[in-house]
Parts: structure tokens; C-alpha cells; sequence
């Protein structure tokens, strides 16, 4: 994946250097931003990618994903069930062999990491 020294803040980090083709993956990488793209937080009507809840993912040579995540709130409702959905999303991506999902609340999410669509879809502009 290419080195994002400095993402936006609504753009998760990457990580560099990969035995995997580049070509592939850029296409297992737009394919898992798809996937992260389908899981919702409940009580907001926007997926968690555009939220910016994902603050990083990492593809391994072994095509192991690791998505550093966090949630709006600490104290959300979903906090246990939300790493299945996102294992269970991005599980079914051709190419990926397993996921892990780490619950980070450092630094804490505010709305600033939201990307445009999701501001407008939340009202939040």
C-alpha cells in the first residue's frame, strides 16, 4: 500500500512495502474500502469509512488485513458486535485471508473526520 506520512483526516493510514503486485493490491485495497463501506453505524445514517472510523489499514504479505478502527463514542451501544461486522464485510474480499480488527480510541473520533458525503448525509455541514 502506498505511505500516507500525514492522511486527512478522513482517510485511513496505509502501510508501505508489499510482496504483493501493486496492481492487486490496489484492487484488494479499493475492494476492502468497498466492504468497510457497507457496515453502518446504527445510529447514524452514514457507513463507518465515510464516518472516518477507520484509521488504518494494513494488507500483509500473507494477505492478512489488520483495521485499526475506532467508534464514535466509547461507550456505543454496538462496541461489541461492530469488529464482527466489519471482519465479517471485509472477510469476503477476494484475495483477503483473514482479518483482525483493533478497537483504538486514540486518537478519540470527532466529527471532523467525517468526509463530505458523510457530513451531508448526517446534516453535519
Amino acid at each position: 500500500m502506498t505511505d500516507q506520512a500525514d492522511p486527512s483526516p478522513n482517510q485511513p493510514q496505509t502501510v508501505a512495502g508489499s510482496a504483493i503486485p501493486p496492481a492487486e493490491l490496489d484492487r484488494i485495497t479499493d475492494d476492502i474500502i468497498a466492504a468497510l463501506k457497507t457496515v453502518y453505524d446504527p445510529e447514524i445514517p452514514a457507513d463507518i469509512y465515510e464516518l472516518g472510523l477507520v484509521y488504518r489499514i494494513d494488507i500483509d504479505d500473507d494477505r492478512l488485513v489488520t483495521i485499526d478502527m475506532t467508534l464514535t463514542a466509547p461507550g456505543c451501544p454496538v462496541a461489541g458486535e461492530m469488529p464482527g461486522w466489519v471482519e465479517n464485510a471485509v472477510g469476503v474480499v477476494p484475495g483477503v485471508y483473514g482479518v483482525k480488527v483493533n478497537m483504538v480510541f486514540d486518537p478519540p473520533w470527532t466529527p471532523d473526520r467525517m468526509s463530505e458525503e458523510a457530513q451531508v448525509a448526517t446534516d453535519w455541514y
